[in-house]
């Protein structure tokens, strides 16, 4: 969490998102609930480290923008004209811990946040006040990690490009005008082809969740290392939840494609 005082712990109840969470942001924005997976895929894979921060990337050339290049001659591997530098994972946080003691506010600002990485200073747009409320609430759940996402996606007008899949639009939006350097635009298409293709509508098996019952839920527990009675109960998607977590899925508590393949079903 992060308050006036000096508390920069960003550790929060981190609780994974809700049963039916994105289907449901998936009805507000009038898109596949796939094209939402893609696009966690594509920025984060879930929204935690296993210590339960929020995933970030510390991006020191918005350090330097925001703080009109004070900080450059001192600390170049936090402010610096080009983007890069980065550590990855928790060492993400050694390099904003450096920058909040610098310039507290403009740190969170340059920092991507949680399952949808959204730029702190995107904070507004996002759906609260301030930087402060908006870093608080992606160290709750990643229920607000989505919530932060629809909001940002209407503000931007991007709902359109995520209903058509456009990807290459969607990406330039969200991304900004170096997305095809990275070729997120295909890898968005990869995670939401990925995805459509464990729904319920596909050749493949469907996902298991929550109510589901019989050998596929057997199977899945055996692997679980739970009693396997077959009955996807509230026990089967916690451990489904703390798999996720520990594998850098989206912790949705659902087996789709991408978490069958990881547990090798």
């Amino acid at each position: 969490m992060v308050d006036d005082v000096g508390d920069v712990s960003f550790k929060g109840a981190a609780k994974p998102l809700s049963e039916g969470a994105t289907a449901l942001a998936a009805r507000t924005l009038a898109c596949d609930e796939a094209a939402i997976q893609a696009v966690i895929d594509a920025e984060s894979h879930g929204g935690f480290l296993a210590d339960g921060r929020p995933r970030i990337l510390f991006e020191r050339h918005y350090f330097r923008k925001l703080t009109n290049g004070a900080y450059d001659a001192q600390a170049p591997d936090i402010s610096n004209a080009s983007w890069g530098g980065y550590k990855g994972g928790a060492a993400e946080y050694v390099r904003l811990q450096k920058a909040f003691a610098l310039a507290p506010d403009e740190a969170l600002k340059s920092a991507s946040w949680g399952a949808f990485q959204i730029m702190g200073a995107n904070y507004q747009a996002a759906g609260y006040a301030d930087v402060r409320s908006f870093c608080d609430a992606m160290c709750a759940s990643e229920d607000n990690h989505l919530q932060a996402f629809v909001n940002f996606v209407q503000s931007n007008g991007l709902s359109d490009e995520l209903r058509r899949r456009d990807w290459a639009g969607f990406a330039r939006g969200y991304n900004g005008p170096d997305y095809a350097r990275n070729k997120y635009d295909a890898k968005l298409a990869a995670a939401y082809a990925l995805h459509a293709a464990g729904g319920p509508r596909a050749q493949g098996p469907r996902p298991l969740r929550m109510g589901d019952e019989g050998p596929d839920v057997v199977a899945l527990q055996q692997k679980l290392g739970l009693t396997a009675d077959g009955d996807f109960g509230p026990t089967t998607r916690a451990a489904v939840v703390q798999y996720q977590q520990q594998h850098g899925l989206l912790a949705d508590g659902i087996v789709g494609a991408v978490t069958r393949a990881a547990l090798g079903l």
